[in-house]
């Protein structure tokens, strides 16, 4: 008996995933609130393990720093990183420096 063609569901496109993968990185909103117009949220989450495990995102973001920096493009001195500064939004004045207080 020959074993079936075709196992489980059909990947997504890996181009929508991309775009899909790469919003959710520069946006930081969770995986099950990705605007509708994206793919399948589990679907991009299932694709991006996959192609961290295997490798393929750093061979994506090689080629992509290789084209940008071709193109006299990518601003190396530009830093950004992602901070909170803020008291907890329903802590009022009870939160005391500690948040154990």
């Amino acid at each position: 008996m020959d074993p079936p063609k075709h196992l489980g569901r059909k990947r997504i496109d890996s181009r929508a995933a991309l775009n899909t993968i790469i919003f959710r990185l520069r946006s930081g909103c969770q995986w099950n609130q990705l605007p509708n117009n994206f793919p399948d949220d589990s679907s991009v989450h299932r694709t991006f393990q996959r192609w961290e495990r295997l490798g393929i995102l750093d061979r994506i973001w090689a080629a992509l720093v290789e084209e940008c920096e071709e193109l006299d493009d990518v601003d190396w001195q530009w830093q950004s990183a992602d901070a909170a500064m803020a008291k907890a939004r329903f802590g009022g004045d009870e939160i005391g420096s500690n948040p154990t207080d």
